[in-house]
């Protein structure tokens, strides 16, 4: 059963296209079943919270998130993006909900085992929801709470070889061309 009326968002999955509401209910529903018995890290029912939130959003006509700015992890100047609700003493799953950008691989190439690995920690660290990839071309990663930060980051470093992506007024992530696999200008030499 779902933790709050939804009418608004209801009506964004009547349409004949995918709808990103049909997303985050199933995100809840997997994350309030928890059949794989994560110990999660931040609020079980943040999902729930996010569809709230936003379902607020519509009948207001205006968000009820603040940005918080650029949120910065030890060492590191950008790569999250804070993120707060406005509400959250209606809202505690999502009282921050911050965003963090990952650098993608070269060429956005990704090997089966680490999108597992990746997938399992923001289980595990955040809301679970990701979206590949945002318009800077990092890998998204939806939802964490301030504490989570450097715990991520940490585990992204030292264990995935991978970075944060860029924020703010920081350098934007690179990105590189495909080349030869998929991509009929790449420049090659016979």
């Amino acid at each position: 059963m779902a933790k709050h009326e939804t009418p608004f968002l209801d009506q964004l999955e009547s349409g004949p296209w995918p709808s990103f509401v049909s997303d985050l209910k199933q995100q809840a529903e997997v994350r309030a079943k928890n059949e794989e018995g994560v110990e999660f890290q931040i609020p079980q029912d943040c999902v729930d919270d996010l569809l709230g939130v936003v379902e607020l959003s519509y009948k207001h006509g205006r968000t009820h998130w603040k940005h918080g700015g650029i949120v910065g992890v030890f060492g590191y100047g950008g790569g999250v993006i804070g993120r707060y609700c406005d509400q959250p003493k209606m809202f505690p799953g999502v009282e921050h909900f911050h965003t963090m950008r990952v650098n993608q691989p070269a060429g956005k190439y990704y090997t089966t085992d680490y999108l597992k690995k990746l997938t399992k920690l923001w289980d595990f660290r955040g809301s679970g929801i990701t979206n590949m990839h945002g318009a800077t071309g990092d890998i998204i990663l939806l939802g964490t709470t301030t504490p989570q930060l450097e715990e991520v980051f940490w585990t992204l470093t030292h264990d995935y070889n991978q970075d944060l992506g860029g924020s703010g007024s920081n350098l934007r992530t690179p990105a590189d061309c495909l080349g030869q696999s998929r991509c009929e200008y790449a420049c090659y030499t016979g």
